[in-house]
C-alpha cells in the first residue's frame, strides 16, 4: 500500500471510532428516557417543564450528532473508495511504466546491437581503405624511386659526355695556344725587321729635316738665332698683352676692394659717432613712478627741463608713453649719467635747475667710478698687473660701448683670452701677446673730435702711455691701416676676427651665419634623389642623405661634387665646406 492508501483508511477509522462514540452515548441517552420512574409531575410544573425542554434539546443534538457522524461515513466511504480508484489507477500506471521502460530497454538494446554492428562494418571499411592506401603509397615510393635511379643514371651519361667534350676541348685549345705561339714568333720577327726599317727611316729624317732646315734658312734669310730672337719677341709681346689684361682685372679688384674698405669705414666711423644707425644704442628708458612726474620734469615754463638737457647734454623726450621718459644721446657714457642724474632726481623728489647740477656732478663721479671699476676687472681677468691710468679710464669708458651690438669692454677680454690660447699653443710670450689683443680696441674710447683711424688713435694713444713697440704696432695693424710685420699683431688680428665673427657676436654676422647655412641647405635640397640635409659644424660640413632607389654609387659622386661646385660659385666663406653624400642600401630577409 502506498502512504496515501494509508492516509485514508487511517481516515476511515477515526470516523468509525467517532460515530460508533456518538452511537454509545445516544444509547444511554434513550435509555435513560425510555426507564420506569415515579410518575410524571404534573404539566404545569415548571421544574418539569424545564427538564423536559431540555431533554428535548439534547434529544435533537444527538440526533443532529447521529444525522452529521452517518453524513461523515458516508463521505469516509466514499473517499476510501475514491482512494481505492487512484490507487487502482496508479497501480495501472506503475504496470504500465514497468511496461514502456522494459520496452525502451529492448529498443535500446536493438539500437546498440545494430550501432555496434555498423561500427564494425565501418572500421572493417577504414581499415581496407588505409591498407589500399598504403598500397598505393608504396607503390609511388616506389615508382619514385625508379625514376631517381633513372635520372641519375641519366645525369651520370650527361658528366660523362660534358667530360668527353672538354676534354676535347682542352685538346683544341692546346693547338690554339701552340698555333698562337708560332704567330707570335713570326710576329716578333716582322717586328724587328720593322724596328730596323724605322731605324733607318728615322736616320733618312734627321737628314732630310738637316736639309729642310739649311734650305729654310736660305730661304727666309735668317740665321736658327735670329729666328729664335723674333719668337722671344712675339711671345714677349703676348705675354705684355697678359699682364695688361692681369693688370685691368687687379685694379677692378682693387675697386671694388676699395669701395669695400670705404663703407667699412663708414660703418666705423658710424660706431665711433654713434650716429642715428639704431634706436636701442642711442636711447635709454626711465620708468617713472606716475605720469604726474613728467610735469614736474618739465617744470614751470619748461626750465627744469632744459636746464637738465644743458647740464647733461642728452636729450629728454616726454611723449605719451605711460609712466616712463626716453633719454636720447649719441655718448653712451653721458647718455648714462644723464640717466642717473634723471632717476636720482625722481627718487628724491625735489628737481629745480640747482638741484640738477648738484646730482649731475654726483651722478658722473659715480659712473666714473663704475667704468674705472670695470676696467679693473677687465685687467684682472685678463692678468695685466702694470698700466697707466688714463689707459685704465679710457678702458673703462668702453664697459658702455658697443660695435655692432657686441660690448667693446667684453670682446677685448674675449680677445685677450683667444690670444693667449693661441699663443700658448705656439709657444710665445703670453703676457705680451694677451696685452696686445686686448689693447687693440683702445682707440674707440675717444669721441669723434678725434680724427683718424680707431687703430691709429689707438696706437698712438698707447704709445704716449709708455706701451712697448710691439704692442704699438699690433694695435695700429689689427685692421690692415699698417701691414703687420710681427707675430703679436697677426696673431691679435687672428684673435679680433675669432671673437668678432663667430656666431652670435654680432647681429650682422648672425644674419650672414644664419643666411649662408640657409642657402646650403637649399642649394643641397635642390638636388634630385635628395632626401634630407643637414648643415653641421657651424657650416664647414654638409650631409646629404639621398633615396637609394633614385641615387646610385656614381650618381652619389656626382651629386658630391655638384653641390660643392654650386657652393663654391654662389657662396663666399672662409675656410672651406666638406659635402658628405650619405647612400644606404638595405637588404632584408626573414628566416621561417
Amino acid at each position: 500500500m502506498t502512504g496515501l492508501e494509508w492516509a485514508l483508511f487511517a481516515a476511515v477509522v477515526v470516523l468509525a471510532v467517532v460515530v460508533s462514540a456518538g452511537l454509545v452515548i445516544g444509547a444511554r441517552t434513550l435509555r435513560r428516557l425510555t426507564l420506569p420512574g415515579p410518575p410524571p409531575p404534573a404539566e404545569d410544573d415548571p421544574a418539569f417543564v424545564a427538564a423536559r425542554d431540555r431533554h428535548e434539546q439534547s434529544l435533537a443534538a444527538l440526533r443532529t450528532a447521529a444525522d452529521e457522524a452517518t453524513s461523515a461515513v458516508e463521505q469516509a466511504k466514499s473517499a476510501a473508495a475514491a482512494a481505492r480508484t487512484d490507487a487502482a489507477a496508479a497501480k495501472a500506471e506503475a504496470t504500465a511504466a514497468r511496461a514502456e521502460a522494459r520496452r525502451v530497454l529492448d529498443a535500446a538494446r536493438a539500437e546498440a546491437d545494430t550501432v555496434l554492428e555498423r561500427a564494425h562494418r565501418q572500421a572493417e571499411a577504414e581499415a581496407e581503405q588505409v591498407r589500399a592506401a598504403a598500397r598505393r603509397s608504396g607503390e609511388r615510393e616506389i615508382a619514385m624511386l625508379s625514376r631517381t635511379v633513372k635520372e641519375q643514371s641519366v645525369e651520370l651519361d650527361r658528366r660523362s659526355q660534358r667530360m668527353d667534350e672538354r676534354e676535347r676541348q682542352h685538346t683544341e685549345e692546346a693547338d690554339r695556344i701552340a698555333e698562337r705561339d708560332r704567330r707570335l714568333s713570326a710576329t716578333v720577327t716582322e717586328l724587328a725587321e720593322r724596328k730596323a726599317a724605322l731605324a733607318a727611316r728615322e736616320a733618312d729624317l734627321a737628314a732630310a729635316e738637316e736639309r729642310w732646315q739649311r734650305e729654310l734658312e736660305r730661304v727666309a734669310g735668317l740665321t736658327t738665332e735670329a729666328a729664335r730672337g723674333e719668337l722671344v719677341e712675339a711671345i714677349e709681346n703676348q705675354a705684355k698683352r697678359e699682364a695688361a689684361i692681369l693688370v685691368r682685372d687687379i685694379e677692378a679688384d682693387a675697386r671694388n676692394t676699395a669701395d669695400q674698405r670705404a663703407r667699412h669705414i663708414v660703418v666705423d666711423a658710424i660706431q665711433r659717432v654713434a650716429s642715428e644707425q639704431t634706436a636701442e644704442s642711442v636711447v635709454s628708458v626711465l620708468h617713472l613712478p606716475g605720469d604726474e612726474m613728467k610735469g614736474r620734469i618739465i617744470g614751470r615754463e619748461g626750465r627744469n627741463i632744459r636746464a637738465f638737457e644743458s647740464v647733461t647734454g642728452v636729450n629728454l623726450i616726454i611723449d605719451d608713453t605711460p609712466e616712463a621718459v626716453l633719454l636720447s644721446c649719441f655718448d653712451p657714457v653721458r647718455r648714462e649719467v644723464g640717466r642717473l642724474t634723471l632717476e636720482k632726481l625722481v627718487l628724491d623728489g625735489r628737481i629745480h635747475p640747482h638741484r640738477i647740477e648738484e646730482v649731475f656732478e654726483t651722478a658722473r663721479q659715480e659712473v666714473e667710478q663704475l667704468c674705472h671699476r670695470a676696467a679693473e676687472d677687465a685687467l684682472v681677468d685678463v692678468g695685466i698687473t702694470e698700466i697707466h691710468p688714463e689707459l685704465v679710464a679710457l678702458l673703462g669708458r668702453l664697459r658702455y660701448r658697443t660695435s655692432y651690438g657686441q660690448n667693446v669692454l667684453k670682446h677685448l677680454v674675449e680677445t685677450a683670452h683667444i690670444a693667449g690660447v693661441m699663443a700658448a699653443e705656439l709657444r710665445l710670450d703670453v703676457a705680451l701677446i694677451k696685452r696686445c689683443a686686448f689693447l687693440h680696441d683702445i682707440g674707440k674710447a675717444l669721441t669723434h673730435e678725434v680724427e683718424g683711424s680707431h687703430a691709429i688713435i689707438g696706437a698712438d694713444v698707447a704709445r704716449k702711455y709708455g706701451e712697448a713697440e710691439d704692442v704699438v704696432h699690433a694695435i695700429e695693424a689689427h685692421h690692415n691701416e699698417v701691414t703687420p710685420q710681427t707675430v703679436e699683431a697677426v696673431l691679435t688680428q687672428a684673435s679680433d676676427a675669432c671673437s668678432g665673427g663667430r656666431p652670435g657676436a654680432r647681429r650682422e654676422s648672425l644674419e650672414a651665419y644664419v643666411k649662408r647655412l640657409e642657402r646650403i641647405e637649399e642649394i643641397a635640397a635642390g638636388k634630385i634623389g635628395v632626401d634630407k640635409v643637414f648643415a653641421m659644424q657651424a657650416g664647414r660640413e654638409i650631409r646629404v642623405m639621398v633615396k637609394p632607389d633614385d641615387v646610385d654609387d656614381i650618381g652619389a659622386a656626382v651629386l658630391a661634387r655638384d653641390v660643392a661646385k654650386q657652393i663654391e660659385e654662389e657662396l663666399t666663406y672662409p675656410g672651406q665646406i666638406r659635402v658628405t653624400v650619405v647612400r644606404e642600401s638595405r637588404v632584408t630577409e626573414i628566416a621561417r
